[in-house]
């Protein structure tokens, strides 16, 4: 099992609140969601007004594949122009996973 995580960070302009902010995140981690069926959250920058770090995850049997559609998740953020990526990160982990032996033989 293949699984890809991925950190973005942004500022969103123009915030002068948590609840824009807030707005903002909720909108784009909708999106990313509905789009590309990945798992995203807020992982850092809750209590800041225009800062905020997600986190992203995908799983597959692919590496090449997991890779692909987070980078392609990532470009879409940046493609929203709701706000400014500062950084990004992805990494790919190998899993090891092993079939159980068919009983029957």
């Amino acid at each position: 099992m293949i699984v890809g995580a991925a950190l973005v960070e942004l500022h969103v302009h123009g915030s002068q609140s948590l609840k824009q902010k807030r707005g903002v995140v909720r909108s784009i981690t909708q999106r990313v969601r509905n789009r590309f069926n990945l798992a995203v959250a807020e992982v850092g920058g809750q209590d800041t007004w225009q800062r905020v770090t997600l986190g992203l995850a995908a799983a597959g049997s692919d590496g090449v594949s997991v890779r692909r559609v987070l980078d392609r998740a990532l470009d879409f953020i940046e493609g929203l122009h709701l706000a400014e990526v500062t950084g990004s990160d992805v990494e790919i982990l190998s899993l090891p996973h092993v079939e159980p032996a068919d009983p029957e033989e």
